[in-house]
């Protein structure tokens, strides 16, 4: 395996969830902020290193493969150290809907490779807008703290309500696109 920029992208994010999980323990007053923006950068390298390897051509199987699996280790990881912070309910429903999508799709997405009908549940824009939704709640539940007046971990809160909301709907649009398969296997 020949490792180009956009493969370092993808595994410089799967090096930084240790360390963002880390600052969760370590009592230092900004560790919470140094993981906010690891992980925002880390959001920033999901769209970067995909449009690099489309725009240099350095598309690989090996990215193709470790591109997804970075991205949900990484917002995995983040929710459930968020759900360590606040353990009420709602946050746990949250936490499961969004990472149960994520499995269920990622295996939807293996069996119908399998199949050769991969294309049927191709990332949409229904799903990038998830992600976007998503990684901006997370970045500000890491945070935490109020950035002068606006409350970020409050208005992530309620991004991530839309970012489940949403993880639904996009997952909702992909068993539809598959059910046909489904149905007659």
């Amino acid at each position: 395996m020949r490792l180009n920029t956009p493969t370092i992208l993808t595994l410089g994010r799967v090096a930084v969830i240790p360390v963002v999980l880390g600052l969760f323990y370590v009592d230092w007053p900004p560790a919470r902020h140094v993981a906010a923006l690891l992980f925002m950068a880390a959001a920033f390298t999901d769209w970067l290193d995909g449009y690099l390897a489309r725009r240099w051509n350095q598309t690989s199987g090996f990215g193709a493969f470790l591109d997804p699996v970075a991205d949900k280790l990484l917002v995995a990881v983040a929710l459930v150290m968020l759900l360590r912070d606040d353990p009420r309910s709602v946050m746990g429903v949250l936490v499961a809907v969004i990472i149960g999508r994520e499995i269920t799709i990622s295996a939807l997405r293996e069996w119908l490779a399998e199949l050769g009908q991969r294309g049927r549940v191709a990332v949409s824009m229904l799903g990038k807008l998830k992600t976007v939704f998503q990684m901006t709640a997370i970045s500000m539940m890491l945070w935490q703290t109020p950035l002068g007046p606006i409350p970020l971990y409050d208005i992530g809160y309620l991004l991530l309500f839309l970012a489940s909301a949403l993880t639904i709907w996009s997952m909702i649009v992909y068993l539809q696109a598959a059910w046909p398969i489904m149905r007659d296997s």
